[in-house]
C-alpha cells in the first residue's frame, strides 16, 4: 500500500477528533491515552519550546506526561491542556531525552509535586548542554518566555531499563543506545501497545542529525523500539502513526544517508560535496530545505571517523 494511503487509513483508526489550545493538539488515541502534538516549527515566544510532541497517560493513581515542555511557560501551557482533559494532577514525568522541550519544563511540574524519571545518559547530556540551550531559548522564546525556567534535573534516574505501574497501568522505559541525543528514551505501554518514542522517530518532517546524535545508534533505538511490535508509535515530532510510517520516514533515512555516505567517503569525497549525497527520496518531508544539507554535513564527521 502507498505510503500515504497507509498514514490516511491510520488516521482514520484514531478515535477522537483533535482539541486543539494553546498552541496544541490533543488527539486521544485509546481510553486514557493522549498525543499532545506541537506545531512543526522553530522554537519561538508564540509556542514556547512546545515545537514537540507529547504525551499524557491517565491513571487513577495520578497521571503521567511524556516530556514535560521547553519552558516553565511551555509546562504551564501544557498544563492547561491537560486539565480539560482530565481532573487528575500531574504525579509523574518523564524525560525522553536532552533536547530542551524533553526536560527544560521540569521544574514547573516538580514545583506541583510531580516526580521526573530520565535515563542516567540522557541526564549527564541534559546538564552537559543545559547553558547553551538557555542561551538558544532566551533567543528564541524571548526573557518573557524564558522566565522561571530552570535545568532541574530529575528525581530518579535509570540506566537500560525502568518499570513501573501506576494505577493499574504498566510503563515500561528504555535507552538502548545514543540516537538523536545520547539519552534517549522510549516509553511502552504493553497492555495498550503503545509506544512514546520521543525522538527515536520523527514522522512527516525531516529529522536533525545533530552534533551529539549518533546515527548507527540512531537504527538500533528504532530496532529495539520495532521489536516491540507496536500497535500505534507516537513519535518525537509529528503525530501518532503506525510502525511502517514510523520506519519510512526515520530509519529508512537513516540507513539510505549511512549507506550514501559510506559510499562518498570512500570515494574520496570531502566535507563540501557531502551535501551533494541524494536525499532526494525524502524530499517530501517538512524540514527538507532546512536540513537536509546540515544532516549530509554533520553525519560526514561522524561517519569520517568510523
Amino acid at each position: 500500500m502507498p505510503n500515504h494511503l497507509i498514514r490516511a487509513a491510520f488516521a482514520l483508526a484514531l478515535s477522537a477528533a483533535p482539541l486543539s489550545a494553546q498552541g496544541l493538539e490533543a488527539e486521544q488515541i485509546a481510553p486514557g491515552i493522549w498525543v499532545l502534538e506541537g506545531p512543526a516549527e522553530q522554537r519561538s515566544a508564540d509556542n514556547l519550546g512546545n515545537n514537540a510532541t507529547f504525551g499524557l497517560i491517565d491513571t487513577a493513581d495520578g497521571a503521567i506526561l511524556i516530556d514535560p515542555g521547553g519552558t516553565w511557560a511551555g509546562a504551564e501551557a501544557l498544563d492547561a491542556v491537560i486539565g480539560r482533559l482530565t481532573d487528575h494532577p500531574i504525579t509523574t514525568v518523564i524525560n525522553t531525552g536532552g533536547q530542551d522541550h524533553r526536560w527544560m519544563g521540569n521544574g514547573y511540574w516538580q514545583a506541583q509535586g510531580a516526580e521526573v524519571i530520565a535515563s542516567e545518559v540522557a541526564v549527564a547530556d541534559q546538564q552537559a548542554r543545559a547553558s547553551l540551550q538557555l542561551s538558544m531559548l532566551r533567543e528564541l522564546v524571548g526573557e518573557a518566555g524564558l522566565a522561571r525556567t530552570n535545568p532541574a534535573p530529575a528525581d530518579v534516574t535509570f540506566s537500560g531499563h525502568y518499570a513501573f505501574t501506576q494505577g493499574g497501568v504498566s510503563v515500561e522505559l528504555f535507552h538502548q543506545a545514543p540516537a538523536h541525543t545520547p539519552g534517549d528514551s522510549f516509553v511502552w505501554l504493553p497492555e495498550a501497545g503503545i509506544v512514546f518514542a520521543g525522538d527515536i522517530v520523527f514522522v512527516g518532517r525531516l529529522l536533525g542529525i545533530l552534533e551529539v546524535s549518533d546515527s548507527a545508534g540512531w537504527i538500533e533505538s528504532f530496532d529495539a523500539m520495532a521489536a516491540l511490535e507496536p500497535r500505534i508509535v507516537v513519535p518525537g515530532h509529528g503525530p501518532a502513526t503506525s510502525l511502517a510510517t514510523a520506519r519510512a520516514d526515520t530509519r529508512d533515512y537513516l540507513v539510505a544517508m549511512r549507506a550514501a555516505m559510506r559510499a562518498h567517503i570512500d570515494a574520496g569525497g570531502d566535507i563540501l560535496g557531502a551535501v551533494a549525497v541524494d536525499q532526494s527520496a525524502f524530499e517530501h518531508l517538512d524540514q527538507f530545505e532546512a536540513l537536509a544539507g546540515r544532516n549530509a554535513q554533520t553525519l560526514f564527521q561522524q561517519m569520517e571517523w568510523e
